[in-house]
């Protein structure tokens, strides 16, 4: 599948060919038009209404007769090159790398997965589909595999996800894994027709991406990250799926899954299929802290100072991308700018591990005394502490795999009815159903939020419900109030 060494010259004067090399697309021209300078070059070879465009996207090799580009850039240049009509254009790869065996869909879709698919289908088999968690993004995907029947990568953030899809596209497909499905990275090399890979293991390995005709970008909000975008600019197919529940970014950069995967195609809010009975009914309730007053006095002295160095400075902070490079960066070269960053710190610790917390905390398992009961913090050090006080087994980043999924198997069978957590289970874990989920602090974003209500969705007979803790007079009422705003944005 991965083709031969591309040619040097084409084998006559009327042909270009197009081939990969290395992490480029290359594009060999006829011999006699080599001569010729950059701008005659790309006139004769794309015309005059599109040759102005070349420049950004083609660079002359330094030691050989070709021109290289990015392979994203595929389709766009042989449609140029076939517009001009003068030229037999010749690709020396496989383009549309068919299966060895068509699969078939062994489920009945819900009808907003069909739409999902329909929608994407008519962008041309490019795009992104948001669906909020427990609403199927999983099958989006195998439908998309077994309606275009090609070789298809499944792009994925983390090791559990790659057993998750492996075992999902089994069972969706009536596949054997172990004939048509691979799973790379986590130790395993196993390339297949259909292969699941992580994020690291595609961006470092890029020769892969030319096997296959179709990318599926689980989690898609990943991609635009500088080195992530080298896979999806990496590959020459235009058939690409992303997948998430919430695609923005607080960096604004997930404007850029348009360029690397398509556009936004078909979106359903977890409000929408809940009303709809296809994820369980829920309820959100903010019940709220205060600090002692020691604790309010040092909140208001270090927000003062914050707020005091940004008026001094004329600083305007409108997004967390300003925050990191006019705060964040300033400081480790400016003295007030670090006293500022120190001050923020503390004002935010303070209020999102209020001590009071706790005590709503107590009550709350009190209230939910039989119930699966799930608790994110933003930080671990309350984790720890919520896990000692209340004698609950913790998830955190430190937490060895094999005990996580040991705890998180007795949370599932009922052994353990409450479990602690920091941001590690926000996505990417297949975490077991539960009834109620309590966020003792979080953060500004509404990607978080949607995550983890998302973990108490699934069909149940009952109402799950979301609590979420908030401690007054501080600035978590305003990131609470800006976050509901956003809800009725998308």
């Amino acid at each position: 599948m991965t083709g031969e060494p591309a040619l040097e010259t084409p084998t006559d004067d009327t042909t270009i060919i197009l081939d990969l090399r290395g992490r480029d697309l290359i594009l060999i021209p006829p011999a006699s038009l080599w001569a010729l300078d950059d701008a005659a070059l790309y006139i004769t070879l794309f015309g005059p209404d599109d040759a102005p465009a070349a420049p950004a996207l083609l660079a002359r090799d330094r030691r050989h007769r070709f021109l290289r580009a990015r392979p994203i850039d595929f389709s766009r240049l042989r449609a140029a090159l076939l517009a001009t009509n003068s030229w037999r254009v010749e690709v020396a790869f496989p383009t549309a790398p068919l299966l060895p065996l068509q699969p078939t869909l062994q489920m009945s879709p819900r009808p907003y997965q069909e739409e999902a698919l329909l929608a994407w289908r008519a962008a041309g088999y490019r795009g992104v589909v948001v669906l909020p968690t427990g609403g199927g993004k999983t099958l989006v995907g195998a439908q998309a595999i077994a309606d275009l029947g090609l070789w298809a990568l499944i792009v994925v953030p983390t090791i559990d996800l790659l057993g998750q899809w492996r075992d999902a596209l089994a069972h969706a497909l009536a596949l054997a894994s172990d004939e048509h499905l691979g799973v790379y990275g986590g130790g395993s090399h196993d390339v297949r027709p259909i292969t699941i890979i992580t994020y690291e293991s595609a961006q470092l390995h890029p020769e892969l991406l030319r096997q296959f005709g179709v990318l599926v970008f689980d989690e898609c909000h990943h991609l635009p990250a500088p080195t992530y975008r080298q896979i999806a600019e990496g590959a020459y197919t235009p058939y690409r799926l992303g997948l998430s529940a919430t695609p923005e970014r607080a960096d604004l950069e997930h404007l850029a899954l348009t360029q690397l995967i398509g556009p936004e195609v078909y979106r359903r809010a977890p409000e929408e299929l809940s009303a709809a009975r296809y994820l369980a009914a829920y309820d959100e309730q903010q019940l709220t802290a205060q600090l002692s007053p020691d604790d309010l006095a040092r909140y208001s002295a270090a927000r003062a100072t914050y707020r005091d160095f940004l008026s001094r400075r004329r600083i305007a902070i409108t997004s967390p991308a300003d925050f990191q490079r006019k705060i964040l960066w300033a400081s480790a070269r400016d003295s007030a700018a670090r006293t500022a960053m120190l001050a923020w710190r503390e004002a935010r610790s303070l209020a999102l591990n209020a001590p009071a917390k706790l005590a709503l905390l107590e009550t709350l398992f009190a209230r939910h005394q039989d119930e699966r009961v799930l608790v994110f913090s933003e930080y671990n050090t309350l984790v720890e502490q919520v896990s000692r006080r209340f004698c609950i087994p913790q998830i955190t980043y430190k937490t060895p795999a094999d005990e996580r999924r040991q705890i998180l198997e007795r949370f599932r069978a009922g052994q353990y009815t409450k479990l602690v957590t920091g941001r590690v289970l926000n996505e990417g874990v297949d975490i077991p159903d539960c009834g109620v989920a309590i966020i003792v602090s979080g953060t500004s974003t509404r990607r978080e939020y949607i995550q983890r209500l998302g973990r108490v969705l699934r069909p149940k007979a009952t109402r799950a419900i979301l609590y979420e803790l908030i401690t007054e007079n501080t600035t978590e009422e305003r990131v609470a109030e800006r976050r509901r705003g956003q809800k009725g944005q998308h």
